[in-house]
């Protein structure tokens, strides 16, 4: 600790402080005042305004050497996850279709084909009708397949058959192509601090190597005769220097990569070059002590001489803390603390911490728990205390903690969630609008300045970019169009993307808006008949030639999309009624659909022309489809939402959405 913290200078008085001799009698050179005192709002703002924008250093590590560290640039996908459609249990891969009427007084009894598949046996057998087929948790789904039955829901009738007596769902434990993450998924926005849990994300995707942000080097100096270095004897009149731990252990939690220096004297020709010194092998000089107007408080007079611009602050109305002292020297920070200890550590983690985790490219800090409200009933299992992932978006009374539905195996429900709340064990739902307290994952999450909830499509992270680049934290929940316009209806988010067409008017979207929701255009984007390029079922037909086709092969297999998809309500209007095999096989996305197909499980299905691209599907053209958003309007004028509506109309993402096969509204 250095006494320098009091503004008077009377600790020091060294008439020649200026030219480095010291004196140590009656102080004869008039003090300087401080300049002017500036509130911490605008300290801060001119501060930040001489630093940035700034080129951030990026370098490249490994996957274990990237922890801790921000990415630099947002990282994409080029693979499925999973990259096909796997059993969640171990049990039986089955046609729901076999067990509608299954029940205690109707069991159904099914062969079993002569293979159990394993982790990473690729299946060779089809499913067919009133067969199974043995399957391991993790396992491919064999062709033919649409759910599974736990092995502990059946009984063996011999060696060659089961019992089954419960009904089996589509997609019933089944995980799909892409349901993970999707090809061509933006998995993690430049910026994100790596993790556990980004680290599975990144090695899930076959990556192994990541470009981040490199740690600001931050030199810390301590001034002063008096101080003395911990584990040294204590002289007489000397204290010992805390100041240099106490920075050097705050720099390293907020991202720095810290070097101390150790403690300089009161001598000004020696601490000018010590700050040069620091100042060429560092991104960022901390000093504490010698902020004060004194003759013997030097280090704020070298500044001067050490590069442009200088002193941006000295004197900050903040108690404690007045003498803060702010310069950028030739573009890097220079931070003269208070002496005190207390003073020093307010004024750095108020005042410094915001800069130095903007160098490091980290998000400020935050709070460890918070309380948010549960926008929707959360089922749980009796006598089981259960975790629940979350994602939290700003509601129109407060923080809303919208559940993260995409199975225990996936990595993103991890990942992609700010946090966690618990459900009693004696409880078999949380209800809808419970207010219960969220447990963060990280201190330093943030609420998002923008909330997206429904269709997901690639497009819409070539939108949202600009915004990431700019600061934003954007928050995305695929739902589905049906989904999000429920969320929007009750304020849950932003904006609600959708794609749905209205039979009555032959329209999209505009007919499916209610009260305090507008229409805000997105782009175009072609829905069309997939399959395997050489089919000659296929071939040279139009979409309706090709599904009268595909009707007239039973052993033509299709692949379908969920319900409340606006695929769903094209892929229905084609077939007029029939329901072919694989109807019920019903993925919730366009990545698993081409994945179906590619992988031979599925013979045809619906999807959009840059995924069928992407996975060297032949493609029939069908329909243009209108991909818009349903705005909040009591939310238009958020800056999150301002900052959208600009980017959606700009050049730039109306070029980028074209060379991704988009086209703009």
């Amino acid at each position: 600790m250095s006494s320098r913290s009091m503004s008077n200078g009377q600790q020091h008085n060294h008439p020649g402080a200026r030219t480095g001799t010291r004196n140590h009698g009656v102080n004869t050179i008039d003090q300087d005042q401080f300049l002017t005192i500036l509130s911490r709002e605008d300290a801060l703002a001119h501060f930040e305004t001489a630093l940035f924008p700034r080129a951030m250093p990026v370098e490249e590590r490994s996957l274990a050497e990237a922890l801790g560290f921000a990415l630099a640039q947002d990282l994409v996908a080029d693979i499925d996850v999973p990259p096909f459609d796997r059993s969640n249990v171990d049990g039986f891969a089955v046609r729901s279709a076999d067990l509608a009427n299954a029940g205690e007084a109707a069991p159904v009894r099914l062969l079993l084909n002569d293979e159990a598949i394993a982790c990473g046996t690729a299946p060779t057998r089809p499913v067919l009708s009133g067969s199974a087929t043995s399957i391991a948790t993790g396992g491919p789904l064999p062709r033919g397949a649409d759910a599974i039955v736990m092995v502990e829901h059946t009984q063996p009738q011999g060696n060659r058959a089961i019992e089954i007596r419960r009904a089996a769902s589509p997609g019933q434990f089944v995980s799909y192509a892409g349901s993970d993450i999707a090809r061509g998924e933006t998995v993690l926005r430049g910026g994100t601090v790596i993790g556990s849990r980004e680290i599975g994300m990144c090695a899930a995707c076959g990556i192994a190597k990541l470009s981040v942000v490199r740690r600001p080097r931050v030199a810390v100096i301590s001034t002063g005769d008096e101080l003395v270095q911990p584990g040294q004897k204590l002289r007489p009149a000397a204290i010992y220097d805390t100041n240099g731990a106490i920075v050097s252990a705050a720099v390293a939690e907020n991202g720095g990569e810290v070097k101390f220096f150790g403690a300089i004297a009161d001598d000004e020709a020696e601490l000018e070059a010590a700050m040069r010194g620091a100042l060429e092998t560092s991104d960022m000089l901390v000093l504490s002590g010698g902020t004060s107007k004194g003759a013997g408080d030097v280090s704020h007079r070298i500044i001067a001489r050490l590069g442009k611009p200088g002193i941006i602050a000295h004197g900050v109305a903040l108690k404690p803390g007045k003498p803060l002292c702010l310069a950028v020297c030739d573009g890097k920070p220079v931070v003269i603390l208070p002496g005190f200890p207390t003073s020093a550590m307010f004024t750095f983690h108020d005042m410094i911490v915001p800069v130095l985790r903007r160098m490091a490219g980290l998000p400020p800090r935050s709070d460890a728990k918070v309380t948010a409200k549960v926008p929707v009933r959360i089922a749980s299992e009796l006598g089981r205390t259960e975790f629940v992932m979350v994602s939290l978006v700003e509601g129109a009374d407060g923080l809303i903690a919208y559940p993260s539905g995409k199975g225990s195996g996936a990595i993103t429900a991890f990942a992609q969630s700010d946090g966690f709340l618990k459900i009693d064990a004696l409880a078999d739902q949380m209800p809808a609008g419970t207010e219960t307290e969220v447990t963060l994952f990280t201190p330093h999450v943030r609420v998002p300045d923008l909330v997206i909830v429904g269709s997901h499509c690639t497009g819409l992270d070539l939108v949202t970019a600009p915004l990431a680049r700019a600061g934003l934290m954007v928050r995305s929940i695929a739902v589905g169009s049906l989904g999000g316009l429920a969320a929007a209806k009750r304020g849950e988010c932003d904006l609600a993307p959708i794609h749905l067409f209205d039979e009555k008017s032959e329209s999209y979207n505009t007919p499916f808006l209610g009260q305090g929701l507008e229409l805000v255009p997105g782009w175009r984007r072609m829905q069309g008949i997939v399959f395997r390029q050489g089919d000659a079922r296929f071939k040279g037909l139009s979409a309706e030639e090709a599904v009268r086709s595909a009707l007239a092969d039973p052993d033509c297999i299709m692949v379908n999309r969920n319900q409340g998809a606006g695929t769903r309500i094209l892929i229905d209007r084609l077939l007029n009624g029939a329901r072919p095999d694989g109807y019920w096989n019903q993925p919730r996305s366009h990545n698993a659909v081409a994945a179906a197909v590619a992988q031979g499980r599925a013979d045809w299905g619906m999807t959009i022309a840059p995924v069928a691209e992407a996975a060297g599907l032949g493609f029939i053209p069908l329909a243009e489809e209108h991909y818009d958003f349903a705005l909040v309007t009591a939310r238009r004028e958020r800056a999150g939402v301002q900052a959208f509506l600009e980017a959606l109309g700009s050049d730039e993402s109306r070029a980028a959405l074209k060379r991704a096969g988009f086209t703009k509204a």
